[in-house]
């Protein structure tokens, strides 16, 4: 049994749990936490499973690296503290064990990132002996494994695009919703997460990968973008008022530029209610879906819409995620230390999981 590391209970933290209990490879050592009021929780209760699991969540880093884990999902948010996300990794690739996560996006294509980021990892790496897996959802899987896998099934393919369509007052991180995305601000409002350069920053990666796989050259990766405004005041479930004239809808493409054609696309469809901007693509539900489309002979579509935690569509996105970075770690533990991507990292069947089923 692989001795496994949760680091992290938020969103992706709690999927992470379950994900390690789940699977036959794997033994979960130890769960790190940052709030005082966890210390001490049963990993089972934090992840909303039934019973206990014998694990203990601490605030100790020292003590669990020092207990030399094998592996660690590193679940702590990167998304607004990246350089600490950074060295958290590098701690721990150092303590000699392999370290996936979502929290870095610049290292989902690690062939093409900074030297800056890329840098410290590989001196980690050929200090320690550890190694690292990058990915998530979109971007990850949504934007690499899957709409590759999908083109094999064309005879010719004209272009890929990759959508995520979702209803954000679902998402569990109001926060990101309002202030980095800019849902429920006035139209002069400049959300950071659409600001010019960064859709590449953060997509830009997968858009490489698939080129890669599809032994493409890229002219340009280029940007779009299109916002609307609630026409009517709406009041959501999860996350209280959104006022009319505020943003209630954002669209945007990162676009692969192929011999001159937008031919590997990613696109985002974000609304905070249905009612805005019905007009653009929507979801099967109206809940939240990735799609990909096949654009070619065959015309091949392909939705996959997921939920956990009480029909949560975010929370589906999420544990989709952990599933395939927490499905590598017996991989990557068998292989050689390094820095690996998506197109290193075969997606493989949940052998050995059919019939174990979680509370």
């Amino acid at each position: 049994m692989i001795s496994t590391v949760v680091w992290g209970t938020g969103n992706v933290g709690r999927a992470a749990i379950r994900a390690v209990e789940a699977h036959p490879a794997l033994k979960l050592t130890a769960v790190l936490v940052h709030s005082p009021d966890k210390v001490g929780r049963d990993a089972a209760d934090l992840a909303g499973l039934d019973g206990r699991s014998g694990v203990a969540a601490t605030d100790d880093i020292e003590a669990v690296l020092a207990a030399s884990p094998q592996a660690v999902v590193y679940a702590a948010s990167g998304d607004i503290r990246p350089d600490e996300a950074l060295d958290d990794v590098g701690r721990v690739i150092r303590a000699g064990a392999v370290v996936v996560t979502p929290a870095l996006y610049a290292l989902y294509d690690q062939r093409n990132a900074p030297p800056e980021l890329r840098d410290p990892v590989v001196a980690a790496i050929a200090e320690g002996g550890g190694s690292l897996f990058v990915s998530g959802v979109d971007p990850g899987w949504g934007n690499d494994v899957l709409p590759l896998l999908i083109s094999g099934l064309g005879s010719t393919v004209d272009a890929i695009r990759c959508q995520e369509i979702f209803d954000y007052s679902t998402y569990d991180q109001e926060d990101s919703v309002r202030h980095l995305i800019g849902m429920g601000h006035p139209m002069d409002y400049e959300p950071l997460m659409l600001a010019e350069t960064v859709p590449t920053m953060v997509w830009g990666g997968q858009i490489r990968l698939m080129a890669r796989a599809l032994g493409v050259e890229l002219d340009d990766i280029r940007e779009t973008l299109e916002r609307r405004a609630l026409a009517t005041s709406v009041t959501t479930r999860t996350m209280g008022d959104f006022e009319k004239g505020t943003q209630g809808a954002v669209r945007f493409e990162v676009q692969g530029i192929v011999a001159g054609e937008p031919r590997i696309v990613i696109e985002h469809v974000t609304r905070i209610h249905p009612s805005c901007a019905p007009d653009w693509p929507t979801p099967p539900d109206g809940a939240g879906a990735h799609r990909v489309i096949i654009e070619g002979r065959p015309r091949i579509e392909v939705t996959v819409e997921a939920t956990d935690e009480g029909e949560n569509r975010s929370a589906g996105g999420n544990a989709t995620a952990v599933g395939r970075l927490v499905g590598a770690i017996d991989w990557l533990v068998a292989a050689e230390p390094g820095l690996y991507d998506a197109l290193d990292i075969p997606l493989r069947p949940a052998t050995g999981k059919l019939g174990r089923s979680q509370k």
